[in-house]
């Protein structure tokens, strides 16, 4: 299975871009949409922008995601 991240572009290169994933910033490949501009949304896969997606799927994704992260930190690992 294959997950991807939403991120939003905040600086774009000639073949990578910085972008923020929920809050933290790192820089990804863009080779598979060198058409991405500063302030769009992405999905990071593997260091790799994938897609460009919309605003509103790329919030609504956020909110699923901080809904799998919060219920993992709730939960201890023994």
């Amino acid at each position: 299975m294959c997950v991807g991240v939403p991120a939003k572009v905040i600086e774009k290169q000639e073949y990578s871009a910085v972008v923020d994933v929920m809050g933290s910033q790192t820089t990804v490949g863009i080779i598979f949409i060198p058409e991405v501009q500063e302030g769009d949304y992405v999905i990071v896969h593997a260091g790799q922008a994938m897609s460009i997606v919309d605003e509103q799927y790329a919030q609504e994704s956020v909110v699923e995601w901080r809904k799998f992260v919060d219920a993992r930190d709730s939960q201890s690992i023994l």
